[in-house]
């Protein structure tokens, strides 16, 4: 009997060069604001308040940079990692425009590669997704990669394809919203005084602060971004019986526990890369240390750019722990991200 319901695609449903327009488009609002607010400790001043953007150059706060990164992401996750075993990485990511209360926001993405693993039961795809707006124009896009079951072990290996990914985003490449001038940047309102001339290449930061991640905030999350992945709500979908904490969620939580040291990191513009390292669940506490890997100006008025390593890592982890001797990362680390930021000179 034919079904009408939607099982997801498994990676035999794949191809390079498929193209998948993502049903439910979303217009977003001051409440997306303030649940998101609500979910994280998040404080950066630009998305907190109208008067403080509208002193930088800008119409008023737009809506967090995650928040709009997790809309359009959760609108692809019927389409692309419903069945996923787990999501794993990201490459060549930019925020092109600012999202703004009232728009709306849907997602277009392509499959860029695959590859079957070595166990036969489950292959990695990737993907590059637009996030567009009500007026078609591109508000960010960004590369993914997530490892999806196969239908059938016994079907056979597709031909391997894997993507070709600049492991940066060049500074040139970087889009600076319109407008946008921090010359009269207010260090008072923002909360700190660390501009970016005070901060050296090479240098970590401890951002001190912890966080214990909730079942119920979780989960209360990812539905929020309307993602249905299964792994994050489903207890009988994993061996362990345990919901796997949405990526996103603790990309979220570190970048604002980031706040305590960085509070003048204000739009995030890139995402080089990042991996999500060890699976998080409800009960890990959330801690967050930063690297400044780079910074550049740009050519908006009294505004740079700082490239930055963020790492999230749970309880138990050694100082600035990131990988053991064997070249992988150390059981307690949760996140690896590495995102360009701007920031007052």
């Amino acid at each position: 009997m034919a079904t009408k319901t939607n099982p997801g695609r498994f990676f035999e449903d794949y191809a390079v060069g498929q193209v998948i327009g993502h049903a439910v488009p979303r217009t977003v609002a001051e409440g997306e604001r303030a649940l998101y607010h609500a979910l994280y400790p998040a404080r950066h001043a630009l998305y907190s308040s109208d008067v403080f953007a509208a002193n930088c150059g800008l119409d008023g706060s737009p809506l967090d940079d995650l928040l709009a990164f997790h809309t359009v992401f959760g609108k692809t996750v019927p389409d692309v990692s419903l069945n996923a075993v787990a999501n794993l990485g990201y490459a060549e990511g930019r925020w092109l425009l600012p999202v703004y209360p009232g728009d709306t926001l849907r997602a277009v993405s392509e499959v860029i590669g695959i590859k079957e693993n070595s166990n036969g039961k489950s292959g990695n795809v990737y993907v590059r997704t637009q996030g567009l707006n009500q007026n078609d124009e591109v508000v960010l896009d960004y590369v993914r990669w997530v490892m999806v079951r196969k239908r059938d072990a016994a079907s056979p290996a597709p031909a391997p394809v894997l993507p070709e990914l600049r492991k940066v985003v060049p500074v040139e490449d970087l889009v600076i919203p319109e407008g946008l001038s921090f010359e009269d940047y207010d260090f008072t309102l923002a909360g700190e005084p660390h501009r970016l001339s005070d901060y050296e290449i090479g240098e970590k930061i401890d951002h001190v602060d912890g966080v214990t991640i909730e079942e119920a905030e979780h989960m209360l999350a990812t539905r929020l971004w309307q993602n249905t992945a299964k792994v994050h709500f489903d207890a009988t979908f994993r061996e362990d019986g345990k919901r796997l904490i949405y990526g996103g969620h603790v990309i979220s939580m570190a970048r604002a526990l980031s706040f305590n040291g960085l509070a003048n990191a204000q739009m995030i513009v890139a995402l080089n890369g990042g991996a999500h390292a060890n699976p998080c669940f409800a009960g890990d506490t959330v801690k967050a240390w930063s690297e400044v890997l780079d910074k550049a100006e740009t050519e908006a008025p009294g505004v740079g750019a700082i490239r930055l390593r963020l790492v999230a890592v749970k309880q138990g982890a050694a100082p600035f722990a990131l990988k053991g001797a064997d070249g992988k990362y150390a059981p307690e680390v949760l996140l690896d991200l590495d995102y360009w930021a701007l920031m007052p000179l």
